[in-house]
């Protein structure tokens, strides 16, 4: 997801804490670990700083998005809280390992994906059900603030509450029509995505198959609409390419499948789920012949 809605998640988060007994220590603390434990896996931002070989794209959403260091993210929280303001203890560790999860599991629905298995799979797991900035996911939350300042309920933090679970059931209706679609044509095709619309409940469809890729336009409520079609030069050899731009390798290694140009001018690849009204994907690597 994007670093708003990342952001929103924390907010919301931490809004739906009964702090009424909280000290204001404890509040800050309870603040900190919720919105910076829904930012801090993004942290690998940085390494696009010493990135020399064309593996950035790999690094994101790498290994700082992992499963198995979401109780390290929630520990290392724990200790700024320790340092920070003299709070500590399991409530708080509880709290970092829900904010951190919420954010690399959340990044799975959309295209980009994450390496949540690392380091142990370098595979990136991508559901394409929910799109990168959900403006749903901004309504339902903004909205259940503005019920808070305008309503005023004794007890907001049960509020936020039936929020998070709006939140929750916005994710699985997404995903079981993405799965419901991914049923009926993934037989069509050697290889098949998905990608989310910024309107819910529509998708569009990638499906690859001897050496052609068609793009549709799809609900589960209609038939598919044919976008475009690409074709993918599949028998060309990369080896150069990948010599002479190493983005390009670590874009074959990262996306699901690619489109490969091979026209006289051109050797490259693109990742065809980011194709947009005519234009290659802005993931797009090449070299000149």
């Amino acid at each position: 997801m994007d670093t708003i809605t990342h952001t929103l998640f924390g907010l919301t988060m931490y809004a739906a804490i009964d702090k009424r007994n909280c000290s204001p220590h404890e509040k800050r603390a309870l603040f900190v670990t919720a919105v910076g434990g829904s930012q801090i896996p993004d942290i690998d931002i940085v390494s696009a700083l010493w990135d020399t070989g064309g593996r950035y794209q790999m690094w994101h959403r790498g290994l700082t998005h992992s499963v198995f260091l979401v109780p390290v993210w929630a520990a290392l929280l724990v200790a700024l809280n320790w340092l920070l303001f003299k709070v500590g203890g399991w409530r708080l560790f509880g709290l970092g390992v829900l904010a951190v999860l919420i954010h690399d599991t959340s990044d799975l629905f959309n295209a980009w994906g994450t390496g949540y298995l690392e380091p142990f799979s370098p595979m990136r797991i991508t559901f394409g059900t929910i799109p990168i900035v959900d403006f749903m996911l901004w309504a339902i939350m903004i909205g259940g603030l503005l019920y808070v300042k305008l309503r005023k309920p004794l007890k907001a933090y049960r509020v936020y509450r039936i929020v998070g679970l709006l939140l929750l059931c916005h994710f699985l209706v997404q995903s079981l029509q993405g799965y419901v679609l991914h049923q009926q044509y993934g037989s069509q095709y050697d290889q098949l995505a998905l990608s989310a619309g910024f309107i819910p409940g529509q998708f569009q469809l990638i499906g690859k198959k001897d050496g052609k890729v068609e793009i549709s336009a799809a609900t589960v409520f209609t038939q598919p609409k044919l976008q475009a079609t690409l074709e993918s030069k599949d028998q060309t050899d990369l080896s150069l390419l990948f010599a002479k731009n190493p983005k390009a390798r670590t874009l074959h290694e990262w996306a699901p499948f690619v489109v490969i140009v091979d026209d006289g001018k051109q050797l490259a690849i693109y990742d065809p789920r980011f194709y947009r009204k005519g234009q290659q994907s802005f993931l797009y690597e090449f070299m000149d012949k």
